[in-house]
């Protein structure tokens, strides 16, 4: 069984390296050409590990080129593994490998189908989220489940405790299932689509905190856009405050909010000469 792996994170990158770890052989890595890294929030390399472990490293603009399906069909693929790639894959690539692709999504599916799925779980205050490993179809994740990984999520959890935490559930589904991609005995179940939600993208302008939020709302946003996002921010008469962690307070604080104050711990002060 001839496997590809396509990434351009660390979360994919993780995946990678559990597969070399357990023993799993790997036909062909497939990253983003090195131009394209320079501007790209949380940009991983492959090239270290593509000399270390003799594996053929594919670097493409775009999943959809056909550099990248000449190469795929050329190496006999039979899974391609697409996790950690915001470019949608079109017809053509789900159906180049002989079984498929499968992908992650960092959310329990049906439910938060889309985008920025770890802020979205804090913002909604939710008391648990996880991963789920599924079959790519030409919808957006909405393909056959493969198996799930749930995180409990702790009052106050940030995004960058919430990251890691996906991080080691990416790994801990690679490592459960790794042996039936690589036997081609994948076991799937499809969604319940009527019980799905899909949640929007979100934009760096999103973080904004206003005076018309609640301290619950705040609290939220602030913890939810932490490292490795853009960081709330509050713009003040001289500049623009970039908060990375903050206190609420029914009493005091720098920033006044509808029912209380939200005091910042961590942070920055943008835009004062």
């Amino acid at each position: 069984m001839k496997v590809a792996f396509v990434t351009c994170v660390q979360l994919g990158r993780s995946c990678i390296e559990e597969i070399l770890r357990i023993g799993g052989k790997l036909a062909l890595l497939i990253t983003l050409e090195d131009e394209q890294a320079k501007n790209k929030s949380g940009r991983i390399y492959l090239d270290d590990l593509s000399q270390l472990y003799g594996i053929p490293l594919l670097k493409i603009r775009n999943i959809n080129e056909p550099a990248m399906l000449q190469r795929v069909k050329e190496y006999g693929i039979d899974w391609l593994l697409i996790i950690g790639w915001s470019q949608i894959a079109k017809p053509e690539v789900l159906n180049a490998p002989s079984f498929g692709c499968i992908g992650m999504h960092p959310t329990l599916l049906p439910l938060g189908r889309g985008r920025a799925a770890v802020p979205w779980a804090i913002l909604k205050g939710l008391d648990r989220t996880g991963v789920t490993l599924f079959k790519l179809d030409e919808g957006v994740d909405t393909g056959d489940i493969i198996g799930q990984e749930v995180i409990e999520l702790r009052e106050g959890i940030t995004a960058t405790e919430l990251y890691r935490q996906v991080n080691q559930a990416h790994i801990a589904l690679i490592h459960r299932y790794w042996n039936d991609i690589a036997d081609g005995t994948v076991q799937l179940r499809p969604q319940d689509h009527a019980a799905a939600t899909v949640w929007p993208g979100r934009k760096p302008e999103d973080g904004e905190i206003t005076s018309s939020m609640t301290m619950l709302e705040a609290d939220r946003m602030v913890r939810a856009v932490a490292h490795p996002y853009p960081g709330a921010f509050y713009r003040e008469k001289d500049g623009v405050l970039r908060i990375w962690s903050a206190r609420i307070s029914p009493e005091k604080g720098r920033i006044r909010l509808r029912d209380g104050w939200l005091e910042p711990v961590e942070f920055e002060m943008e835009g004062v000469c």
